[in-house]
């Protein structure tokens, strides 16, 4: 069986990792270049970094402090936040980025998927969808979460898959800081039509709510989660010891 990989996630906002709850109301709490320093060492198999508000705000993502948080990572880093253009994936992968994420930019320009797996390959490129009910329906929003932009979700990520994405984030917005559990049906919808690997991003509060991702959806490869782990409320290698005890593979 093919290991589980823990991912956190620094949301990245004038230069200072921060985290909210359902999208909103943002705290600091450090700098990106101290917590990639510290999760490198400390057992994450990957590292997310977001400049959350690159899109909204219409700007590139800054540059600077991503090449130093790339200095200091010696695990896969996904980096996502104003990826509009080939040339923003040549920019962040030459920062030091290894796999570009892409969300908004793929929206506006559903193309950018298909020329950047052509161009990096799919193994690189990252779907991330931010994904709210409603109406029962599961439904893509836009710009950090801030607009609905009406698409069904399901048939997004499975035309992007089959455009070369060669992963997704799943982040649930109903349940993104709840702490109550990642959202185990609109996963289970993703993995019903694609086949690549899938990170489950949005409401992990305890090491118990990864135990159950994994056992429940086996097809999960991850499990992405910021404040938990930002705020030590769970340690990475306590983790990791706990989903070993319940029989799922992980790199120790």
């Amino acid at each position: 069986m093919i290991t589980k990989r823990i991912i956190p996630c620094l949301d990245v906002k004038d230069g200072n990792v921060v985290k909210g709850m359902n999208f909103t109301g943002l705290k600091q709490v450090a700098s990106p270049v101290e917590l990639a320093k510290y999760y490198s060492a400390n057992g994450a198999d990957e590292l997310v970094f977001y400049d959350i508000t690159a899109s909204s705000d219409g700007r590139k993502i800054f540059t600077d402090i991503l090449r130093e948080t790339a200095s200091q990572v010696f695990i896969p880093l996904t980096v996502g936040g104003g990826i509009n253009s080939l040339a923003d994936f040549d920019r962040v992968l030459k920062c030091g980025a290894d796999k570009v994420s892409v969300n908004s930019g793929a929206i506006k320009n559903p193309d950018l998927v298909g020329e950047a797996a052509k161009l990096y390959g799919d193994q690189c490129v990252v779907l991330s969808v931010d994904i709210k009910r409603v109406n029962g329906k599961f439904t893509v929003f836009a710009k950090g979460g801030r607009e609905n932009t009406g698409m069904d979700a399901i048939e997004w990520i499975k035309r992007c898959v089959d455009n070369g994405a060669g992963e997704v984030v799943v982040n649930s917005i109903d349940t993104d800081g709840v702490k109550q559990g990642f959202d185990l049906e609109m996963l289970a919808a993703v993995g019903e039509v694609v086949q690549v690997p899938i990170i489950a991003s949005g409401g992990a509060g305890k090491i118990e709510d990864f135990i159950t991702l994994f056992k429940k959806l086996p097809k999960v490869d991850a499990g992405l989660a910021a404040s938990i782990f930002h705020f030590g409320e769970v340690k990475i290698q306590d983790l990791k010891k706990a989903m070993t005890a319940e029989g799922i593979p992980s790199r120790v």
